[in-house]
């Protein structure tokens, strides 16, 4: 018998239907909190261009999707409002953008960063994030939590 195969998109895992049921505004509370903390520290100023906008970030690998706006100098969660920028990648590019790994341009053009919606708005953010000092306990924090088990492994067997 001749199986043909089969052209369905894969099925999300059990993860991403998790993150799906996060409502974007509730899952953007995290980094919401987490940029308190930076604020608080005097690092990660956002510029005054993006004072009042709506973003949205999606987090492919883990169905999540956070919607979120900048207000005076800090971000927080938006129940309402169109998102005038979407930005989509996986968790481990988000996070090397954050540690300052790689930049948008680069994620861009492998097609593993997509970005949707106002063009000007989107090179904001862009220079924004190539541009700004990242503080070097948040970049060593970034290493430590994309590092992956078998790069732990194999500095733990040469040690």
């Amino acid at each position: 018998m001749k199986t043909t195969p089969s052209t369905s998109a894969p099925q999300p895992t059990f993860l991403q239907r998790l993150g799906r049921l996060v409502p974007p505004p509730l899952a953007a509370v995290p980094l919401a909190a987490g940029w308190r903390v930076a604020e608080w520290l005097q690092s990660l100023p956002i510029p005054t261009e993006l004072h009042g906008r709506v973003f949205e970030i999606t987090v492919r690998d883990l169905g999540l999707c956070m919607r979120f706006t900048c207000q005076g100098s800090h971000l927080q969660p938006s129940w309402k409002g169109v998102p005038e920028l979407k930005l989509a990648a996986s968790l481990s590019d988000f996070m090397r953008m954050a540690a300052g790994d790689i930049d948008a341009d680069t994620l861009f053009f492998q097609r593993r960063l997509s970005i949707e919606g106002d063009t000007e708005l989107g090179l904001i953010v862009k220079n924004w994030l190539d541009a700004v000092e990242r503080p070097p306990r948040l970049v060593a924090l970034i290493h430590v939590l994309i590092q992956s088990p078998s790069q732990s492994a194999s500095r733990e067997a040469g040690a």
